[in-house]
């Protein structure tokens, strides 16, 4: 079975969708563990920001690699540094800047709702850069569902005391930097090989994450036992699994039929870190994250909806 045969049997597509949204969610309590277990206290930003650097770099480098022995070559392609710097700005640099400092004051819980607003930020820049990708009904119920389950899910036990502190709110900060990070992609990716626009961008911007953090706190302020360096290596790998996965997928199926999955990213993030960090699921929680992953869901059956639309026409 080629490539091809296993991305387009329905079992492939599950099986690769699915691995994919679980290397995603499982990162929201690993970085948390991996905090722990290096003792990165929420007040040591360039901690925060060389960590996140290192992961990113070695997550390129295996891109980059599996580009090698695939034969797509990873040489510069003339044309490429600005798109690349403004995608790697965004996407990697900015995106997981507030990623991990939101996260570091943040559960993991509440992280990985209020980070999937990703999905409803993306309709909306998506609405104001392309003149064919416009907000339909559908889309804006979805985006407002959506957006609702992520109040609910920072409501209070108990109460409806909405708690949003800084950690919230740097989240949705990375939420929208990555956002927009995507749109870049999606412009490019019609003059570029994505496999060569992911690896590069995330290269340039985890090497700012780790200029700017070593220039405060050195190369190695940490102190790395087994246990984090297995965290630190399974980080990196996700980044690059998951990718890998995604943009097979992506490439032999079409969109609305592979981005209904996407909702299953706050689902594995939600549960991953009740079982791991011990984080209390009640209510409010679970009520957000039906909405979210009812959002998620409503807006791509739009796009499915239209697209069969457009064919029986």
């Amino acid at each position: 079975m080629n490539a091809r045969q296993f991305f387009t049997h329905p079992l492939g597509v599950i099986t690769a969708a699915t691995g994919a949204t679980f290397l995603w969610g499982s990162a929201f309590p690993f970085v948390k563990l991996s905090y722990q277990e290096l003792q990165i206290e929420p007040n040591e930003i360039y901690e925060q920001m060389l960590f996140a650097g290192y992961r990113f770099v070695a997550a390129a480098l295996l891109i980059m690699m599996f580009s090698y022995f695939i034969n797509r070559g990873i040489r510069y392609q003339r044309g490429s540094a600005l798109p690349l710097l403004k995608i790697g700005l965004f996407q990697t640099f900015l995106q997981y800047l507030f990623f991990y400092i939101g996260l570091s004051h943040s559960t993991g819980i509440r992280g990985s709702i209020t980070v999937s607003s990703i999905s409803f930020f993306q309709i909306l820049l998506a609405h104001f850069m392309y003149k064919n990708d416009l907000l339909s009904t559908r889309k804006l119920i979805g985006v407002v569902i959506g957006f609702t389950g992520v109040v609910l899910a920072n409501m209070s036990q108990g109460s409806l005391e909405f708690v949003f502190g800084l950690g919230e709110l740097l989240l949705l900060f990375a939420a929208f930097s990555g956002a927009l990070g995507n749109i870049l992609v999606k412009k490019e990716s019609g003059t570029f090989d994505i496999l060569y626009i992911t690896s590069f961008q995330m290269f340039l911007g985890g090497l700012g994450l780790t200029l700017v953090g070593a220039s405060q706190v050195g190369w190695v302020p940490f102190h790395f036992n087994m246990k984090a360096g297995w965290m630190f290596v399974y980080l990196s790998f996700l980044s690059a699994a998951g990718f890998l996965l995604w943009n097979n997928v992506m490439k032999y199926n079409k969109v609305g039929r592979v981005s209904m999955y996407m909702f299953l990213i706050p689902v594995f993030g939600v549960f991953l870190s009740a079982v791991l960090l011990q984080e209390a699921v009640h209510v409010m929680i679970l009520a957000g994250l039906m909405l979210v992953v009812a959002g998620i869901v409503i807006v791509n059956r739009g796009d499915t909806e239209k697209k069969a639309s457009t064919q029986q026409r």
